[in-house]
């Protein structure tokens, strides 16, 4: 990757995953849980929601390495389910609300694309910002915790004991799960990623950035 484009990209991953975590101290909030905002996290300010290792260190050593991939992460909001209106599928929604906020926000930008038209270094970087967004919200669905995808297939499955026991072994195991999957397992929702960027854009811009 080049290092000008890998700069850019790792920016924009710091900005969405901050506008990430910020919907879910939304979205809580909205359904009766005020933790968020007593905990001085309800807010668009980076500095707020930067995780040295995983807004700053990690994305930026595969920046400098060169990487073809790179991922990091902002520090999670909190939230107490207990305080949410509806305890089954509170959480669900406060966890659909991270990757909805990428969606919507790479929908925005891919109108600006759109109304700008043709290929050019503004529209690069726009498409860019697209395929960072749709990464994020489809990565974080992904049913493995601590991602989104988990908070919303424990409410999807049952309440009785053998879930739970599930449950308990997902959330022991889940980061590994996680850096499993990121290793081996990617192309399973790679095609999904482009998909949705070629839908949002359309194929020559995702052409322009990837050829």
């Amino acid at each position: 990757m080049d290092i000008t484009i890998g700069i850019f990209f790792f920016i924009i991953l710091i900005l969405s995953a901050i506008i990430h975590e910020y919907s879910h101290g939304w979205m809580a909030e909205r359904l009766g849980d005020p933790t968020a905002k007593l905990a001085g996290r309800l807010t668009l300010n980076p500095i707020s929601h930067i995780d040295p290792i995983g807004t700053i260190l990690v994305p930026l050593v595969l920046v400098l390495m060169g990487s073809g991939f790179l991922f990091g992460w902002a520090k999670p909001v909190p939230f107490n389910p207990l305080l949410l209106k509806d305890k089954r599928w509170g959480p669900a929604f406060v966890a659909l609300a991270g990757p909805g906020s990428n969606l919507l926000l790479a929908a925005v930008i891919a109108l600006i694309i759109r109304l700008v038209g043709g290929i050019n270094p503004f529209t690069v970087l726009m498409t860019l910002i697209v395929y960072v967004n749709v990464l994020l919200a489809v990565f974080n669905l992904v049913p493995l915790p601590p991602l989104d995808g988990s908070k919303i297939l424990y409410a999807i499955l049952p309440d009785n004991t053998t879930w739970l026991k599930f449950k308990i072994n997902m959330e022991r195991y889940g980061m590994f799960l996680v850096i499993l999957f990121i290793l081996y397992a990617w192309e399973l929702i790679s095609p999904i990623i482009l998909f949705l960027v070629e839908f949002f854009v359309g194929k020559e811009f995702l052409l322009a950035v990837f050829s």
